[in-house]
């Protein structure tokens, strides 16, 4: 069992590490090259800026009237007394 210590290896470039043979490299020659670093992204608003938050903001109050609905629809005394006959049957079973 051998070990390899990538940060050596990184430090010394076109110094080969005495367990440099032990290594395959995935891309050959890329621990050799100097890193580059990526462009800035620059973000710009551009016309839709913002639609995700008013789309969650209409979906949200949507959703709240839609519990509301539900909450009279289900205080009613008819569906009341339908959904209690309901768990009355299926309890006697």
């Amino acid at each position: 069992m051998y070990r390899t210590d990538l940060h050596a290896a990184a430090a010394a470039p076109g110094v080969p590490a005495p367990h440099a043979a032990n290594v395959r490299e995935i891309f050959p020659g890329a621990s050799k090259g100097v890193p580059v670093a990526n462009p800035p992204r620059v973000r710009r608003p551009g016309p839709q800026a913002g639609m995700a938050t008013a789309e969650y903001a209409i979906a949200t109050l949507a959703a709240v009237g839609f519990a509301g609905l539900l909450v009279v629809i289900l205080k009613s005394d008819e569906v009341r007394g339908f959904l209690l006959n309901i768990i009355r049957t299926a309890l006697s079973f």
